[in-house]
């Protein structure tokens, strides 16, 4: 009974928290059809609501920014946009963070989260997955001697919470491993190992 059990349990856990995690996601997006009408929603024209039309709706509003924003007409207002909300006291300063995070996220030219890491931490001798954010920049990269890295340690098994330290290049070790399975080898706290050898090129040895 106990096999049976945990075989059952093995089927059901990751199909139940797919399920749910995409119904979330369904759910936060629907929340686009609140920029509609009342009059045009599903629920007064087929009195009924229609789940996962947000996500089409949301899709269809992010393409046509991308397609105005990509002709000369469509970079002007959007820098307008950007100069408007620049001038907003508090406004400005929670925009331009997180403008800043997704333009170094999402820039096909970036180098965050394009690169899966093994570093020693919290202490030498103990030896974790992370990921390369960038390089220490203003006046912080006055103050340390050599050459360092940006590095995003993660916390298992939910990595969006974790660390952002900086450590010399000559410290971490660039692995032979996806960002995708860095992840999952994360979220399943070192039950899902990679299907491949993950011996990185080493930039050097702590």
């Amino acid at each position: 009974m106990k096999k049976y059990l945990i075989t059952g349990l093995l089927i059901w856990i990751p199909l139940v928290i797919t399920i749910w995690v995409l119904k979330l996601v369904v759910d936060v997006l629907d929340q686009s059809l609140l920029l509609l009408p009342p009059e045009w929603r599903t629920e007064a024209l087929w009195g009924v609501h229609v789940p996962g039309l947000g996500v089409v709706l949301t899709f269809v509003i992010v393409f046509i920014t991308g397609a105005l924003a990509a002709n000369i007409i469509g970079a002007r207002l959007v820098h307008f946009w950007h100069e408007i909300l620049h001038r907003i006291p508090f406004v400005s300063s929670i925009y331009s963070a997180v403008k800043q995070v997704s333009d170094t996220l999402f820039s096909s030219s970036g180098e965050a989260f394009r690169k899966a890491l093994l570093v020693q931490w919290p202490h030498k001798g103990v030896w974790t997955i992370a990921f390369l954010t960038g390089t220490p920049g203003g006046d912080v990269s006055n103050h340390l001697k050599g050459e360092y890295v940006s590095v995003y340690v993660p916390t298992t098994p939910n990595p969006t919470g974790g660390y952002f330290v900086m450590l010399p290049r000559a410290d971490v070790i660039e692995l032979d491993m996806s960002v995708d399975e860095a992840l999952k080898y994360i979220i399943s706290m070192g039950v899902a190992a990679p299907g491949r050898s993950s011996r990185g090129s080493a930039s050097g040895k702590g």
